[in-house]
């Protein structure tokens, strides 16, 4: 009797143990590839980018001018003129950068209609992704898009607590 007990605790916690966490994978990519509204508001976000593009080229063009006569008169011009001329050709340059970083930089213009065109619909998709994922009982879903990535974890498996608690951090 004993020798059935314990062969039939084991087997319970082999069953237990063989329980292994749910996971699922998915591609966002493919998933946004395939909806319109996606589609649509990388247009524009890409027509943005096109028209801002053209406005940086139209002002590095005419900085590049500024410095093509001033090579050219360089020779002429008075220590005075030279000087204004630099100055001038300082502060054109410094515009220029100054748009660059506006329209393009961190959190700049293409930042901002990124955010306000495309995050609705990816949260849209990884609200989606969050009911599929209490639904099935998935514990992670990950993304293989562009390398694995967590898109979902159950939280009760986060054990970031427990981690500073053995460091002695609260």
């Amino acid at each position: 009797m004993r020798k059935i007990s314990i062969i039939a605790f084991l087997l319970l916690f082999m069953g237990l143990m063989a329980h292994a966490q749910r996971y699922a994978v998915i591609d966002s990519k493919y998933i946004l590839g395939k909806i319109p509204e996606y589609k649509n508001a990388q247009t524009k976000l890409d027509q943005f980018s096109q028209m801002w593009q053209q406005e940086i080229d139209v002002k590095q063009t005419a900085v590049d001018k500024m410095h093509a006569d001033f090579e050219a008169e360089q020779v002429m011009l008075t220590d005075n003129l030279k000087k204004k001329r630099e100055d001038e050709i300082y502060n054109k340059e410094k515009e220029l950068q100054d748009l660059q970083r506006q329209r393009f930089g961190f959190e700049g213009d293409l930042f901002k209609k990124r955010q306000e065109l495309i995050k609705p619909i990816q949260d849209k998709v990884y609200n989606a992704v969050q009911k599929l994922a209490v639904e099935k009982q998935y514990d992670f879903i990950l993304d293989k898009s562009e390398g694995i990535t967590i898109i979902f974890a159950d939280p009760k498996l986060d054990k970031s607590e427990e981690i500073l608690k053995s460091m002695g951090i609260k």
